[in-house]
């Protein structure tokens, strides 16, 4: 025992010190991110950043010409949109509206984020109330957009789209109608990462301007967007940084909500929850209303909190024909018709769907009558199955 005491309290032999330069910085493992490499392996070793620098000490500027359409400093404006947000009012009140109420909170020009992600948990029935309001001069935001954006551009409601992907999915391929628009100079497409849509959604969620990012660091989308440059203040690495961004409206679509606007979604919430701490107004549907005492029993399963939220509606296969995890499977049928339809007629073919299925129903209800019953039950089917 007195051994192991005297073992213990004898100090161990000191470690050689390593003396640093005067303004030499530790290399953490962050600078040897492989998008980090593959930027400074493009320039070349000890090739200085666009500025001129060895590391730029400043933001970036965009190049000339490159994205500057898109720019629009009030999107930018953090102080203001932080402003705008703390003056909601916070207070629990009632929050039930029709769904044709919280559609027509839209407006000409708004950016409306969408929540969810490619073809599940899209809000379907608000998407359809835009579209039937006929507004016009909006940019779409989403991380992975469906085909309501080409709905939205064959129905002259868009002038820019911001997504990482426009399409229903891989077996589809990429959005044909957003190419015609796109390459015409109908409708500008602002390409992000989708991480980096994440980030900006983040950023405005935190009230912050922007955050530091490694996406899209060496890779062209950061030349073709708002993304700028800025230095790590303690190490001096150049990163990515991506502005925070303040949608004018964001719609979305949940398993749950009560009456005050608190939200449950079942399965995977996206960038839902950002998004709604982001946008000035949010719009929400739900597949089942239910009591604020269920909300209270169970805070944990609150994803949306209802101070965020300024309208709910109730509306069962609100996603239709999109997925609702758990509750319904999306119509790959009706996408396959979809997409026939287009290589067959193109744009023309998605005229005919707006009118088949957005303008002629006069409610959701009426538009849920052409899939008919039997279809309806047969996707609920399909997601008790995956789900058990």
């Amino acid at each position: 025992m007195q051994r192991c005491r005297g073992a213990q309290a004898r100090s161990p032999p000191p470690r050689p010190r390593r003396h640093r330069h005067h303004g030499e910085r530790h290399r953490p493992a962050l600078l040897h991110h492989r998008a980090v490499r593959r930027d400074e392996a493009r320039r070349g070793a000890g090739a200085r950043a666009p500025d001129g620098s060895a590391h730029a000490r400043a933001s970036r500027p965009l190049s000339v010409g490159v994205g500057d359409s898109h720019l629009n400093p009030a999107e930018y404006d953090f102080i203001a949109a932080r402003r705008r947000l703390e003056a909601k009012p916070k207070s629990a009140s009632e929050k039930l509206t029709s769904l044709e109420d919280a559609g027509s909170r839209v407006r000409d020009g708004d950016i409306v984020a969408v929540g969810g992600i490619l073809f599940s948990r899209t809000p379907w029935a608000l998407v359809r109330e835009i579209l039937r309001s006929r507004r016009t001069g909006l940019t779409l935001v989403r991380n992975l957009m469906c085909y309501e954006g080409e709905l939205m551009m064959v129905a002259g409601a868009v002038n820019r789209v911001m997504t990482a992907w426009m399409g229903i999915g891989l077996p589809w391929g990429v959005s044909k109608i957003m190419r015609e628009y796109v390459e015409s100079g109908k409708v500008a497409y602002e390409e992000w990462s989708h991480l980096a849509l994440g980030l900006r959604f983040r950023a405005a969620a935190m009230g912050l301007p922007f955050l530091p990012t490694l996406t899209m660091a060496g890779s062209d989308l950061a030349r073709v967007n708002a993304m700028k440059t800025v230095d790590d203040p303690y190490t001096g690495q150049r990163l990515g940084a991506v502005p925070a961004l303040y949608p004018d409206v964001a719609i979305l679509h949940v398993h749950r909500a009560d009456r005050f606007g608190n939200c449950q979604i079942d399965g995977y919430p996206h960038m839902d929850a950002d998004i709604a701490r982001a946008a000035a107004t949010v719009l929400v549907t739900t597949e089942e209303l239910i009591s604020d005492d269920d909300v209270r029993r169970h805070p944990d399963r609150t994803v949306i909190p209802g101070f965020v939220v300024d309208a709910v509606a109730l509306q069962p296969f609100g996603s239709f024909p999109h997925e609702c995890y758990g509750l319904y499977e999306a119509d790959v049928e009706h996408f396959d018709e979809y997409v026939a339809g287009i290589t067959a007629r193109g744009g023309a073919a998605v005229a005919e769907y707006l009118e088949r299925y957005m303008y002629a129903p006069a409610s959701y209800v009426d538009y849920l009558d052409l899939f008919g019953g039997e279809r309806l039950a047969r996707q609920q089917r399909r997601a008790r199955e995956l789900v058990g």
